[in-house]
């Protein structure tokens, strides 16, 4: 294993997250790393629900290794992303929700991989984890999304859609990303794999929500775009 310093950027795109925010931050901040420093990048995405207040307090604080980004208006997770990764001073990245579905204490089961030189990229598998018996149509989603994917790219992965994704900086730097909403997971997904990029999975925990706890994606509404972000990428570009 490199000897070298590392750094990891955790980029979270936040959405009406008045209730978790503040958590998510405590949670990531205290994440335990040993020799791995962490800076955080909030991109709040034109929320309404008072999350621009709470993170404007957390910004007079001036934080050490914390930056904190205001879209004018809500453009989506996969715009919030892209503005994120504008900000990232580290070696190592990974996407954090921010809400409490993901449990930042795995990070570094998620980095070692990439640590050890056996990987590019990591994904947290939440089938392969202890998991909240979560919805059925979000579950259902998922898994046929894996399924086309792997079909599509000839793989063996079991979470495509997972938030926990785990990337070298010069990977993600790499590949333009285009998504703005939730078709960011498939579209970085089938660039990673059409490059030829060494992935790994890992088994993570995952408290899953619904939608009457603030649950944002739809199983119709971002389940279509996203199959075709699938099919697009792998013919057409």
């Amino acid at each position: 294993m490199s000897t070298t310093p590392h750094r990891l950027s955790v980029i979270i795109p936040v959405y009406n997250e008045r209730g978790t925010i503040e958590e998510i931050v405590r949670r990531v901040l205290a994440a335990p790393l040993d020799g791995v420093e962490k800076e955080i990048i909030l991109v709040d995405d034109g929320s309404t629900d008072g999350t621009r207040d709470i993170l404007r307090q957390m910004q007079a604080k001036q934080a050490a290794a914390m930056h904190i980004v205001f879209h004018e208006f809500n453009q989506g997770k996969g715009a919030a992303i892209r503005t994120g990764l504008h900000h990232i001073s580290g070696d190592l990245v990974v996407i954090q929700d921010a809400d409490l579905e993901y449990d930042p204490r795995e990070y570094g089961v998620l980095i070692q991989p990439i640590l050890e030189g056996k990987a590019d990229v990591v994904y947290g598998s939440r089938f392969l984890g202890s998991h909240r018996v979560f919805n059925f149509l979000h579950m259902l989603g998922n898994k046929f999304l894996t399924l086309i994917t792997n079909l599509l790219y000839n793989t063996i992965l079991t979470d495509m859609e997972t938030c926990y994704k785990v990337f070298r900086s010069a990977v993600f730097k790499d590949i333009e990303i285009r998504a703005n909403r939730f078709d960011f997971e498939p579209e970085i997904t089938a660039k990673i794999l059409k490059r030829g990029y060494r992935v790994f999975e890992v088994p993570i925990s995952y408290n899953g929500r619904d939608a009457d706890e603030g649950k944002k994606i739809s199983a119709w509404r971002d389940g279509l775009p996203a199959l075709w972000a699938l099919i697009k990428y792998r013919f057409i570009e």
